[in-house]
């Protein structure tokens, strides 16, 4: 394992990784490209504009939930909101292909990579534990309105009824967790002197959820245009109905394969609601695509940026 690593890190190892990851990204391009021509481009009879619009808004998204994110960890090692934007990127882009799960050890590795190896894996691993807990609580309250809606049928509501459930276990773990960790019967314990430097505040906690609740709600009124866009009427209870499931969809511990597994939970929650099949796959396709197009945009901005600077800096010292 340590000669795999050294070679992974030796220039002809990253040379082939980077091979590897390129042969990869165009097969998916190639398979995506292949399935859109059998079936038709999601976007062949919407409003352009709209999409456009709704594009924007989950760029935002990316921003709001690194922010998020970045909130979650330690003063003294957190990244900068940039690098876990590009790792937000990279891990919805990787979901097409890889199993669910897989997306985190995505997030790991960019980040690990875009800091130098600063950020070690453990402190790295508890945030994205918090993150998981946060993004629960902050879909309280959009999967609290969906059950509220009288748009949908029964069965959705008690869907969204579950996932808000959720949502407040969630946020009662993040308020409890700070203060079992500095409980005098684990104090003495190694780990939880460890955990006890990096569980985040409960300020810190509270504003990372208000940017999470951020993120999901610009998304929410993402899919929202993008319903309009497709012919789909105006409702954003569906929109929100539709976002939850998806979400909801990625904290299955395995999967086929994350992309896939979001757009058929939320293709089932559209069929529930009284969407035709067709539509609905449609619509679930076109909005995955959205999302991860518009984490590549974010992956490569970041790519650019951080090559920049290491490229101007040599010639200003």
């Amino acid at each position: 394992m340590r000669g795999l690593i050294r070679l992974c890190r030796s220039p002809r190892g990253n040379l082939v990784l980077n091979l590897v990851a390129g042969v990869f990204a165009l097969s998916v391009s190639v398979l995506a490209a292949r399935h859109f021509a059998g079936v038709g481009w999601p976007f062949a009879n919407a409003d352009l504009r709209l999409v456009a619009a709704a594009g924007l808004l989950f760029l935002l998204a990316y921003a709001f939930k690194a922010y998020g994110w970045h909130r979650l960890f330690a003063p003294h090692e957190r990244p900068g909101p940039l690098t876990l934007a590009a790792s937000c990127g990279a891990a919805s882009v990787s979901g097409a292909a890889l199993p669910g799960r897989f997306d985190e050890v995505v997030r790991i590795a960019v980040v690990r990579r875009a800091t130098g190896g600063r950020a070690g894996v453990a402190p790295v691993c508890l945030s994205l534990f918090m993150l998981g807990l946060v993004d629960t609580a902050a879909l309280m309250p959009l999967a609290s309105t969906a059950a509220a809606s009288g748009d949908t049928s029964t069965g959705v509501r008690a869907a969204m009824g579950i996932v808000a459930f959720a949502g407040l276990g969630a946020a009662v773990v993040i308020a409890v967790l700070p203060r079992f960790v500095a409980s005098g019967r684990l104090i003495r314990f190694r780990i939880a002197r460890w955990l006890g430097t990096r569980v985040v505040s409960p300020r810190d906690a509270w504003q990372a959820w208000v940017l999470v609740l951020a993120s999901w709600l610009t998304r929410a009124f993402g899919l929202f245009l993008l319903l309009h866009a497709m012919g789909f009427g105006v409702s954003l209870p569906l929109a929100m109905v539709f976002l939850c499931a998806a979400a909801a969809s990625g904290a299955l511990p395995i999967a086929p394969a994350g992309a896939a597994t979001q757009v058929g939970a939320g293709a089932a929650i559209l069929i529930a609601t009284g969407v035709s099949t067709g539509q609905a796959v449609t619509f679930a396709v076109g909005a995955q695509a959205l999302v991860i197009l518009a984490g590549a945009v974010v992956l490569v901005g970041a790519g650019l940026w951080h090559g920049g600077r290491r490229l101007v800096l040599p010639r200003a010292v």
